[in-house]
C-alpha cells in the first residue's frame, strides 16, 4: 500500500515531541535545534529511532525551524540543515520500513497585511526547504503549528509546487476554536482541502480532552483524513513535569479520536515515546474505523465560513462600471473608495463580495493583488474575483487566504482551459456565464446545455460540482423583455437538471427603466422562486435585502422566523429612504474600527480644524482604540484587523504630534521597554503589543529578540523606563524569564514589570515576580493604562 492510501484507507501512528526530546537531554540555551542534525547526528537518529521502537510509523524530520529567516546567523544553509535532518531520519527508519515527513514549522515573522513579509518571500522561504527534503528523499511534507492561515498557504502551495509528494498539514488552534490570528475550523478545513493537502488537522497548543471539540467541528467540514497531535495536556509551571498528563492519562483521552476515525495520531510538546507507547496499545484495542462525511457547500474568508444553504447575497459595488469615481480612483492607484465600499457593503448585509478593478491603462493583476490583500485586513466576507483577465485571476488567488470565487468564465473552450487549472490549483469556487462564442442563447435549454459543459469541464479538472455556480444571465427588460421568462427558466432548470448554485446580475433587468427599484425588487422575488440562490446586487438597496429575508421566512431556511423577526420588528412598514450612491465619509472613530487608513487622516484633519490636538486624543482616538479592544475582547474582531486599526491609529496621531507644540511633541517621559528573553528567537508576540501600545502615549524601545538580562537591565535604566515588557515562547527560556525578572527586583529598579507569551500563565507570572501577566495585546494596553494612572509622569 502506498503512502496516499495508506493516510485515506489505513491509520498511522505518528512521533512525538522531537524538541521534548532534545529539551530532556540538555539542549542549550539559545541552541539551534536544526543543528544538531550536522553537529550531533547520532543523539538525532537515537530520539527517532526511540518513536520508532515505540511504534511510529512515521516521523517527522528535524526542520521545524529550518527556514532560512530563523537559520540566519547559524552558518549553516537551508539546504545543509535540510539535507543532513533527512539523512539522519532515514537511516533510523529504514530497518522500520516506517514514511518520513519534511517538518516545516512557520517562519517566524507575520505575512502583509498583519506584517511586512510579502506572500511570495513566505513561498520562497518554505520551497527552499521542500526542494532541499525532495532532494534528500522524503515520503510526505507536514506543514504544522501554524496560526495564520495566510501562511500555512504559503507553505502548502511552496509544497505542491515543488513536489509531487503527499502534503499534510496542521494549524494550532485555542479553546475558542480560532488559531492566535483568528482563523477559524471551518475556514482551515474549506482552505486546505481545496488546495488538495492529503490529511489535514490540529496539533500542539492543547491537550487531547481540550482539542476534542476543535476537532469534532473540523470533523464536520472536511471529507479529508484528520490528524491529531496534541500536547501532553496543559502547560504546568510548578517546577516538576512541564506538561500535566501520564502517558497513560494521554493515550485514554486519544481514544475518542481512533473512535471518530481519525486516521493519524501522535503527539507533541510534552511527549515522548512513552506517550507513542501508550497510544500503540490503544490502537491495538480499537481498529480503524471510516468516518461519516458531509461535503458542505461553502466558501470563506480566513476568519468566516459561509454556507451555501440558502439565498447568499453577492455586493456588487466594487466595480468601476459605470462608477466613475471608483474607476478614476483605481486609474490614480487608490483603494480607498474600493475599502470603503468593501467596509459599507459587509455592515448592510452582504454575504461575498464581487471585486473587479479591470480599469484601462493599468496593471490589473497588481492592482487585484493589492485589492485583495487590502480588502482581507478591513472585512471578513469571500471574495469573488471579477475579471477576464486570467492573470489579474491568478493575482488574487493566489494572495487570498480564504476558499474565493472566480467570476467568471463562459462556455468558450479557450476560457475554460486557461482559467480553470486556476480555480483548481487555489481551491476557489467558479461562476460560469450560460453563453459562448455564439453570444447568449435565446432559450433556457440552450443555456443549460452551455451550463452542462461548463460543469463537464471543470469536474474533468478535479473541481467539485459543489463549486460550480451557474449565471443564468439578466438582460435588460426594456430591450428584449421577453428573455426576462427566458432567464427564470433557465434558473429552474439549472436547479432541476443540474442542482448547482445558481447567479445572476439583478440590476441588468431594469436598466433604462424608470422604476427601477419597484422593477429590481419583484424580479428578485421571481428569481428566487425560481432556484436563484446566489443574487448580485447592491446590498445597500436595503428592500432588496428585505425581499431575501421574506424568501428565507416563507421557504423555511430561516427556521422560526428569527432573522425576519430580527431584521423588522423594529421598523414597521415604513419605507427606508433612498440611499445614495456615494458612500459617506464616516467619522474619525468608524474609520480607525474599520482600518480605513485615509479616511482615518481625513476625519482626524478635519477634527484638528476645530479642536484642540489634545482633545483630539482624548475624546476621539483613544476612545476608538478602546473600542477596537472591547470587540478584540468579545471575539467579533481578530489580530489582522486590530493591527490593522492601530495602524490606521498611528497614522491619525502622527497628524496629531504634527499639530502639537515642540514641548508637547519632545515629551517623552513615559518609556516601555521591551525584549524577548534570551535564548527565545520567536519576537512576533512582541512586536504585536508594540504595534499597539505605540498609540497610547509612551515611547517604545524595542531591544528585539533573545536578549540579555543585563541589556533589559542596562536599558530600563539608562532610559528611566515606567514598565517593562518581556516575552517569552519557548519552554526552554522560562529560565532565562525568570532570571531577568530577578535580576530588574535585585537592582531595585523601579519600572512595572509585565511578561508575556504562550507558554506563561497568570500564577507562574505571580511567582517569578512579575508585576503583570498579560495574555494578549489589548490586555498590555490596559496594563499600560492602569500603570500610567499610577505614574502620572510629569507634562
Amino acid at each position: 500500500m502506498g503512502l496516499r492510501d495508506e493516510i485515506c484507507n489505513g491509520r498511522i501512528l505518528l512521533d512525538g515531541g522531537m524538541g521534548t526530546m532534545l529539551q530532556r537531554q540538555g539542549l542549550p540555551l539559545g541552541e539551534y535545534p536544526e543543528i544538531l542534525s550536522i553537529t550531533n547526528p547520532k543523539e538525532i537518529e537515537a530520539i527517532h529511532r526511540a518513536y520508532l521502537e515505540a511504534g511510529s510509523r512515521m516521523i517527522y524530520t528535524n526542520t521545524f525551524g529550518a527556514t532560512g529567516r530563523k537559520l540566519r546567523g547559524c552558518g549553516h544553509s537551508v539546504e545543509e540543515v535540510v539535507r543532513a535532518a533527512v539523512a539522519c531520519a532515514k537511516e533510523a527508519a529504514a530497518p522500520y520500513g516506517a514514511w518520513v515527513a519534511l517538518d516545516i514549522g512557520p517562519c517566524g515573522e507575520l505575512l502583509e497585511p498583519m506584517g511586512t513579509l510579502s506572500f511570495e518571500e513566505a513561498v520562497e522561504l518554505f520551497a527552499q526547504e521542500v526542494r532541499a527534503g525532495v532532494a534528500a528523499g522524503v515520503d510526505a511534507i507536514v506543514v504544522e503549528t501554524m496560526t495564520d492561515l495566510g501562511e500555512a498557504r504559503a507553505a502548502v502551495l511552496a509544497a505542491k509546487e515543488n513536489s509531487s509528494l503527499p502534503v499534510l498539514c496542521t494549524m494550532t488552534f485555542e479553546e475558542t476554536k480560532r488559531t492566535f490570528t483568528g482563523a477559524s475550523v471551518e475556514s482551515m478545513a474549506l482552505v486546505m482541502e481545496g488546495l488538495g493537502v492529503d490529511a489535514v488537522g490540529i496539533n500542539c497548543s492543547l491537550g487531547p480532552a481540550q482539542i476534542l471539540p476543535i476537532a469534532e467541528e473540523l470533523a464536520r467540514w472536511t471529507t479529508l483524513p484528520l490528524i491529531i497531535k496534541p500536547n501532553a495536556g496543559l502547560p504546568s509551571l510548578d517546577g516538576g513535569e512541564m506538561y500535566t498528563l501520564t502517558p497513560e492519562e494521554f493515550a485514554n483521552q486519544m481514544v475518542p479520536y481512533l473512535e471518530m476515525g481519525a486516521r493519524l495520531v501522535g503527539g507533541c510538546c510534552g511527549t515522548d515515546p512513552a506517550y507513542i507507547r501508550a497510544i500503540a496499545a490503544r490502537m491495538g484495542e480499537h481498529p480503524p474505523v471510516d468516518r461519516p462525511v458531509k461535503r458542505r457547500r461553502a466558501v470563506c474568508s480566513d476568519s468566516r465560513a459561509v454556507e451555501l444553504d440558502r439565498a447568499r447575497v453577492i455586493g456588487e459595488r466594487i466595480n468601476p462600471s459605470g462608477r466613475q469615481s471608483l474607476r478614476h480612483a483605481l486609474a490614480r492607484g487608490d483603494l480607498d473608495l474600493l475599502l470603503r465600499e468593501g467596509v459599507s457593503q459587509m455592515e448592510q448585509g452582504a454575504d461575498l463580495l464581487d471585486v473587479n478593478v479591470g480599469v484601462p491603462q493599468t496593471d490589473e493583476p497588481a492592482l487585484m493583488a493589492r485589492a485583495v490583500r487590502e480588502l482581507q485586513g478591513v472585512v471578513n466576507l469571500p471574495l469573488v474575483l471579477d475579471s477576464s483577465d486570467p492573470r489579474a485571476l491568478e493575482a488574487g488567488l493566489r494572495v487570498y487566504s480564504g476558499k474565493g470565487v472566480v467570476n467568471s468564465v463562459n462556455g468558450e473552450d479557450r476560457v475554460l482551459d486557461r482559467v480553470l487549472p486556476l480555480v483548481k490549483k487555489y481551491g476557489a469556487a467558479v461562476i460560469g456565464l450560460t453563453m459562448d462564442d455564439r453570444g447568449i442563447p435565446p432559450t433556457a435549454e440552450d443555456r443549460l446545455a452551455i451550463g452542462e459543459k461548463i460543469l463537464r469541464r471543470a469536474e474533468e479538472e478535479g473541481i467539485r460540482r459543489e463549486d460550480v455556480f451557474l449565471d443564468c444571465l439578466c438582460l435588460t427588460a426594456s430591450a428584449q423583455q421577453e428573455l426576462a421568462g427566458v432567464t427564470l427558466r433557465t434558473l429552474s432548470l439549472v436547479r432541476e437538471k443540474l442542482g448547482v448554485e445558481t447567479v445572476l446580475g439583478l440590476s441588468n433587468i431594469s436598466f433604462g427603466l424608470p422604476g427601477r427599484r419597484l422593477l429590481n425588487r419583484t424580479f428578485l422575488a421571481q428569481a428566487l422562486a425560481a432556484g436563484l440562490t446566489l443574487p448580485i446586487l447592491d446590498p445597500g438597496a436595503r428592500t432588496l435585502l428585505d425581499v431575501v429575508a421574506c424568501h428565507h421566512l416563507l421557504t423555511g431556511a430561516d427556521q422560526g422566523g428569527r432573522d425576519y423577526i430580527a431584521r423588522f420588528a423594529s421598523r414597521g412598514d415604513e419605507l427606508p429612504p433612498p440611499q445614495n450612491d456615494l458612500v459617506q465619509v464616516r467619522d474619525v472613530g468608524y474609520c480607525i474600527l474599520h482600518s480605513l487608513r485615509e479616511e482615518a487622516k481625513a476625519a482626524c484633519l478635519e477634527l484638528l480644524e476645530r479642536k484642540d490636538p489634545m482633545e483630539v486624543v482624548s475624546q476621539d482616538l483613544i476612545p476608538a482604540l478602546d473600542q477596537v479592544g472591547r470587540q478584540y475582547e468579545e471575539g467579533t474582531l481578530y489580530l489582522p484587523q486590530l493591527i490593522s486599526a492601530a495602524e490606521s491609529a498611528k497614522d491619525a496621531f502622527q497628524l496629531v504630534r504634527d499639530r502639537l507644540s515642540a514641548a508637547q511633541r519632545t515629551d517623552n517621559s513615559f518609556v516601555v521597554v521591551l525584549a524577548t528573553v534570551q535564548g527565545d528567537v520567536h519576537d512576533i508576540g512582541k512586536n504585536i503589543v508594540k504595534v499597539v501600545l505605540e498609540n497610547y502615549g509612551c515611547r517604545i524601545v524595542d531591544l528585539g529578540r533573545d536578549v540579555a538580562p543585563e541589556a533589559v537591565l542596562e536599558t530600563a535604566r539608562r532610559e528611566g523606563a515606567a514598565m517593562v515588557g518581556l516575552s517569552a515562547l519557548m519552554t526552554t527560556t522560562l529560565d532565562s524569564m525568570e532570571r531577568t525578572v530577578r535580576l530588574l527586583r535585585e537592582e531595585g529598579l523601579p519600572a512595572k514589570i509585565v511578561v508575556g507569551g504562550a507558554v506563561l500563565t497568570a500564577d507562574y507570572s505571580r511567582k517569578i515576580g512579575a508585576d503583570y501577566y498579560a495574555k494578549d495585546a489589548q490586555e498590555a494596553v490596559r496594563i499600560l493604562k492602569e500603570i500610567q494612572g499610577r505614574c502620572q509622569p510629569e507634562e
